[in-house]
């Protein structure tokens, strides 16, 4: 009950600093008839559903790994400001910018002074029953492990207990995870936690989503294939400018084309036809080099002065807009493979096809978290991710992935 109170307080005074305070100013700094001040109200109503929206938001996205950072913070608390205020440009509702602006500076200055607010504090102090294959996670980094002796339940306040939960654990250990329930105490099986962690899903074999099927979340599929369209449509317009002088610079480079169309393999298998700005020097190729060809290596040959700047930047895969407003493709999702590549890892990789029951994307979580790869070895790793991100399928994943599809693109992770 204490815990809870002290909670529902900081959330009171969050805000009181970000939407009552303006009205206080208003009333007595200014002398202004608040109760009759309608965009005055209007503000302080959009500023508390965007608080309410960012702070949700930052604790769905804190439930992945690789999110406790300040940055990826202050972009979910923005993310609820800036729909807020798409959302009155578009009603044409009345309100004052001057006194949004203050919200969304004092959210950000809370987001950065008062950190506990804005992120979810997960237990971090996790216990291992010493049965199975819980010595797997000797390998997790960034968390506290902790071998238990006896089935006797931890002291510590933020303890967790890990167990692996298929193997045949002694009764009096058993009793411990239940009475461990009881107590509120958390207990997770090890492979939920190595999942949660590292962002891998394991291929020993076929992982069921969070719905408890093979199959992601269809209502959202159909809602993201919708968005993705509109999205494509929306921001064509804006990039079209960079489309044309892009292409304008590769003519003069050498003549050649401006485009490279490659076949790729999409959504249920099905091969289609991506397309990108040309970065590479063109020659003809044999048949028994259409698959090294497909490969990008470390400091390729291939790529030309301009091509390195483009890639670095992801502005090559800007054409693929048109692949989404198609429904190739979608914005987020896994990369799509060459098909000479996607037939040599379906051969060797257990699995591999089950990426294709999503959409094919422009950036995806095996992106921002690898970067680009080639041999077998680090694709097995990379498909890893790829489950990951079927399994956990959702909005608050794909946000997280758009976040920091933004810091890839500014810093050129992962690119060749």
């Amino acid at each position: 009950m204490e815990k809870f109170a002290t909670k529902l307080l900081r959330y009171v005074v969050a805000w009181a600093l970000v939407c009552l305070a303006p009205l206080v100013y208003l009333r007595y700094g200014e002398n202004i008839v608040v109760s009759r001040d309608v965009a005055a109200i209007n503000t302080t109503i959009s500023s508390t559903i965007a608080l309410i929206l960012g702070l949700h938001i930052s604790r769905q996205l804190f439930a992945f790994p690789g999110t406790r950072r300040l940055t990826q913070g202050l972009w979910a608390v923005f993310a609820g400001f800036v729909l807020v205020a798409a959302a009155l440009l578009l009603l044409r509702i009345q309100y004052s910018v001057l006194l949004f602006a203050y919200s969304l500076g004092a959210t950000a200055f809370l987001a950065v002074t008062w950190r506990g607010l804005f992120t979810s504090r997960t237990r971090n102090n996790f216990h291992l029953v010493p049965f199975g294959d819980v010595e797997q996670l000797n390998d997790l980094k960034d968390v506290t492990l902790v071998m238990m002796e006896r089935p006797e339940l931890p002291a510590a306040r933020d303890a967790s207990i890990v167990a692996d939960l298929r193997s045949d654990l002694p009764p009096e250990w058993e009793r411990m995870l239940a009475a461990a329930a009881l107590h509120g105490i958390p207990v997770y099986h090890f492979r939920l936690l190595q999942e949660s962690i590292a962002g891998k899903v394991k291929i020993e074999h076929l992982s069921e989503n969070t719905l408890g099927s093979l199959i992601p979340d269809q209502s959202y599929k159909e809602i993201k294939w919708i968005a993705d369209r509109i999205g494509a449509l929306l921001l064509l317009p804006l990039v079209a400018p960079v489309l044309l002088a892009v292409a304008i610079i590769i003519k003069l480079q050498d003549g050649g084309s401006i485009f490279y169309n490659q076949r790729r393999v999409g959504l249920g298998g099905k091969p289609f036809t991506i397309y990108k700005f040309r970065s590479m020097t063109m020659r003809e190729r044999g048949d028994g080099e259409v698959r090294d060809a497909a490969i990008t290596q470390d400091k390729d040959k291939r790529i030309t002065p301009f091509g390195s700047f483009i890639r670095r930047y992801r502005i090559d895969e800007l054409p693929q807009i048109v692949n989404i407003l198609k429904g190739e493709m979608s914005f987020i999702g896994p990369r799509p493979e060459a098909i000479p590549l996607a037939e040599w890892y379906d051969s060797e990789l257990a699995f591999y096809s089950y990426r294709h029951i999503v959409r094919p994307g422009l950036s995806g979580w095996a992106q921002v978290n690898q970067g680009h790869v080639a041999d077998l070895d680090a694709v097995d790793f990379k498909l890893q991710y790829d489950f990951f991100y079927i399994k956990y399928f959702s909005p608050w994943l794909d946000l997280l992935i758009l976040l920091r599809t933004i810091r890839t693109i500014l810093t050129g992770f992962g690119s060749r």
